[in-house]
């Protein structure tokens, strides 16, 4: 690969990939110089130095593993005594990598899409963000965490062992209520019932922290055990599970899947059935919570570029500006108000179904619809 192409990889990872990709239009630009007086191309130097001033480490492996390039910054985060002079075209390996690091690198380079993790040190832990490029290049941009970040790294770690805990005397609790349901007379009958109610509700919210922490603790890996799954059969089947509450306030969904051809056949998405089931209960129960009675929830299943997209819609009050920018924040709920179910959440829902994309190398996203309601879009990777 020539210089020019690895800095227009290098400037993608770092800036999003608007920049390397006006890089590689380079080309075109050239010929059309001839209208302008003043060149429109930086020289590659100052490029460089933009780069050398980035916040984020980054270094540059080539097809072999070995090591191009990289930034002071880099140099810092790592804590290396050797310049980057002096590692230039040494092995990847001379740096120490955990085994995930490699792992997210080759799943780079196969998968041809970004990846995501971290890079345990001896004092710290990096985050880092793995970018694919043509013959085998790789950026591997490095950040690093704040205190923050550490400190709410352990908050949660904390909150999920404290789940752990709680798991076995909820179930033993709920075993003595119902017990006492069954002897219990007027009043201590009521009280015995609201009892229930708690109980279940906080046995949810330790599954659902449960689950929140197996599914930070689970990258997407190529090992993670996927199939081709048809979403418009599975959202059937999740739908029965929410038909009853629906009915009770006559709302319907509505599925129009999308098909490319009429042959083609349906949509399948490459992903863990299970955590795909979970993550449309998740999405329709929200749904289900912010739709008025007697309306519609629509749901669309089509295939866009390498995603199968399912998006859910409801015909509430839509999302604040507050919504859209923590709904998928843990233990964060809505105004009550703008609910039209008495049922109420654990808060963890969208959490999970984000933690769920995330796991399954896709993504989660929501908007406003354009003729009302809220919009929530799952994206993740289709069948081949």
């Amino acid at each position: 690969m020539s210089k020019e192409t690895a800095l227009a990889l290098l400037i993608g990872a770092a800036a999003g990939g608007s920049v390397g990709w006006w890089l590689r239009r380079r080309p075109r630009l050239q010929r059309r110089r001839r209208r302008s007086q003043k060149p429109l191309d930086p020289p590659e130097a100052q490029l460089r130095a933009w780069m050398e001033e980035v916040p984020q480490g980054w270094l540059l492996l080539n097809g072999d593993n070995r090591i191009a390039a990289l930034n002071t910054r880099a140099e810092l985060l790592l804590e290396l005594e050797d310049s980057s002079l002096a590692l230039r075209g040494e092995p990847f390996a001379l740096l120490d990598p955990s085994d995930e690091l490699l792992h997210l690198v080759n799943l780079a380079r196969d998968k041809g899409m970004p990846q995501r993790g971290s890079w345990p040190l001896r004092t710290s832990n990096l985050d880092v963000r793995v970018m694919p490029g043509d013959d085998g290049w790789v950026a591997v941009v490095l950040q690093g965490r704040n205190p923050l970040e550490s400190q709410l790294e352990r908050q949660e770690q904390w909150v999920s062992d404290v789940a752990h805990e709680l798991k076995t005397p909820l179930t033993a609790l709920r075993l003595v209520g119902d017990s006492l349901a069954l002897k219990a007379e007027g009043r201590q009958a009521v009280l015995v019932q609201r009892l229930q109610r708690e109980l279940e509700r906080l046995q949810v919210l330790v599954s659902d922290l449960l689950d929140l922490s197996r599914l930070d603790n689970t990258p997407f890996t190529e090992a993670s055990p996927q199939a081709a799954v048809d979403p418009e059969a599975l959202l059937s089947r999740v739908w029965t599970m929410l038909e009853p509450l629906a009915l009770e306030r006559g709302v319907q969904l509505r599925v129009n899947a999308a098909h490319q051809e009429r042959e083609a056949g349906p949509q399948l998405a490459a992903i863990d059935p299970a955590r795909f089931h979970q993550a449309l209960l998740n999405l329709l129960d929200n749904a289900l919570r912010y739709s008025p009675d007697q309306a519609s929830i629509e749901v669309e299943i089509c295939a866009r570029n390498r995603w199968c997209m399912v998006s859910v819609r409801d015909h509430g009050p839509g999302l604040s500006d507050t919504d859209l920018e923590r709904m998928f924040q843990r233990f964060y709920r809505g105004d009550p108000a703008r609910a039209r179910s008495p049922r109420s959440g654990s808060g963890l829902g969208l959490a999970i179904v984000q933690q769920i994309a995330l796991s399954q190398g896709g993504m989660v996203r929501a908007s406003n619809h354009p003729d009302g309601g809220a919009l929530l879009e799952l994206l993740v990777p289709r069948a081949a």
